[in-house]
């Protein structure tokens, strides 16, 4: 039996009608599996949001099934959302007919699962980051969602928070002037699974593309809290950006500094803490707004963007976080390790040849 909205020739969507959703992948960020969050020293409590609690936790979704070779966070997420639970995630596709898919693999997955869902004539695909372990399936997945016409959304948070938002805006009407310089800073390294949050967001509140890059690797051989299977240093590097801004990233494998951005515009300078964001003017004003509101996550947020978008059937507004943004993303990343090979000299954006084959082992 078709659910209510679906067709035999595919989706009807109905405004106001609730969209089935399913997770490929049950760990710590897809199922809010806390025995896989203890197993590499984390805590879902702690985290911004996880897809579990984002779709669950939405009046409009139906949380339906998920998907996991593990069969411990197959028994875990059925007891904790009462879905179906798969081994195979085609299985789960062939069945069940969603409306969203959450892809909460490993990277190195990604495309296999996208490729699948899109098949399957999924509308939704709401992936973690890095969109890919290479830049060529991120631009392969981002092109065929782009044609058969599913939003890709990927899990880059602080393009759903409000505070970084508001900069953005701020920083497009002119509110820090020209903006001249900027420089990031996180510690614990780790440029596929932390850098590509903050080198997306920098991205995203200076609203300029990265045009080339000069990066050093940190070789102090921090173990992956992942596995020996992943290999993901932290580093240095210098992006030049369009417009002539230029952003220097420090992010050493055992740095203790909490993560910090720092804007330098020629009418003020702006500070995105991970609790705030400040603007120091040049004529002493200040202002000072929170990064998130409401008590919701920027997952939730995302999930409600989402919702609204297949109210429209592709026409209810523009989604953050799309997967050839995220693509660009990954890129710098793989640029800065191709940057480091070649004895830290610029490489220019976008990439090409062997470089977009260049696998990043973040997990």
């Amino acid at each position: 039996m078709l659910p209510q909205h679906a067709t035999e020739g595919g989706f009807e969507h109905v405004k106001g009608q609730t969209y089935r959703a399913g997770i490929a992948g049950l760990g710590m960020i897809g199922g809010a599996d806390q025995v896989s969050a203890e197993a590499i020293g984390q805590s879902v409590d702690g985290m911004d949001g996880t897809h579990f609690a984002a779709l669950a936790g939405h009046e409009r979704v139906d949380l339906v099934a998920g998907s996991s070779r593990d069969a411990g966070r197959r028994e875990r997420f059925t007891a904790r959302s009462g879905a179906a639970v798969y081994e195979q995630l085609q299985d789960m596709l062939d069945r069940e007919r969603l409306d969203i898919l959450s892809i909460a693999t490993y990277a190195p997955a990604h495309e296999e699962a996208a490729l699948a869902a899109v098949a399957a004539g999924v509308k939704v695909l709401y992936c973690e980051k890095p969109i890919a372990q290479t830049v060529a399936a991120g631009r392969r997945i981002a092109a065929a969602c782009e044609r058969a016409g599913a939003l890709l959304v990927v899990n880059h948070q602080r393009r759903f928070a409000p505070g970084c938002r508001r900069l953005a805006a701020h920083v497009a009407a002119g509110g820090l002037g020209s903006v001249t310089s900027a420089y990031v800073q996180w510690g614990k390294g780790r440029l596929g699974n932390v850098g590509t949050h903050t080198i997306d967001a920098l991205r995203m509140v200076i609203g300029r593309e990265v045009e080339a890059v000069s990066g050093l690797l940190d070789l102090a051989g921090r173990e992956d809290c992942r596995g020996p299977e992943f290999r993901d240093p932290g580093g240095w590097g210098m992006l030049r950006m369009a417009g002539g801004t230029v952003a220097l990233l420090d992010a050493p494998d055992y740095g203790a500094a909490p993560m910090r951005f720092l804007l330098n515009g020629t009418e003020a300078q702006a500070t995105i803490a991970p609790d705030a964001v400040t603007v120091d003017y040049a004529d002493g004003r200040s202002d000072t707004w929170p990064i998130g509101e409401g008590g919701l996550s920027s997952m939730d947020r995302a999930v409600t963007e989402i919702v609204t978008w297949l109210d429209g059937d592709g026409d209810g507004g523009e989604v953050a976080g799309s997967g050839g943004d995220a693509a660009r993303t990954l890129e710098v990343i793989a640029a800065l390790h191709a940057s480091h090979e070649r004895g830290s000299a610029w490489v220019n954006l976008p990439l090409a040849g062997a470089d977009l084959d260049r696998a990043i082992r973040s997990g």
